[in-house]
């Protein structure tokens, strides 16, 4: 009776567990260097910001994302996104936003 109330109580221990709060970030260093952007026609659009189109690797080649318009941060100004030279090797620092 016993080994049977501590068998339920540990199935239960996982239906029950909390969400982990731990927050992870994977870089990736990419040794092949990426094309340049591609050009993209860009109008203005009041209340929006131009978030620019970048190269996305997936692990064997780079591939286009296309630029959009986002919304607008009152005292705020968007970052683009950029690939940036690390050493030998190539890393990508995502678009976000930096208070003024």
């Amino acid at each position: 009776m016993v080994l049977a109330a501590m068998i339920g109580v540990a199935s239960l221990a996982g239906v029950h567990a909390p969400e982990a709060q731990a927050r992870t970030y994977v870089g990736v260093d990419v040794r092949v260097a990426p094309p340049p952007p591609r050009y993209e026609r860009v109008r203005v659009r009041p209340g929006y910001v131009w978030a620019p189109g970048h190269w996305r690797w997936d692990g064997r080649r780079y591939y286009w994302i296309g630029g959009s318009y986002v919304p607008a941060r009152r005292g705020y100004v968007y970052v683009a996104p950029r690939w940036n030279a690390y050493g030998p090797a190539w890393r990508f620092n995502e678009g976000h936003w930096r208070r003024r």
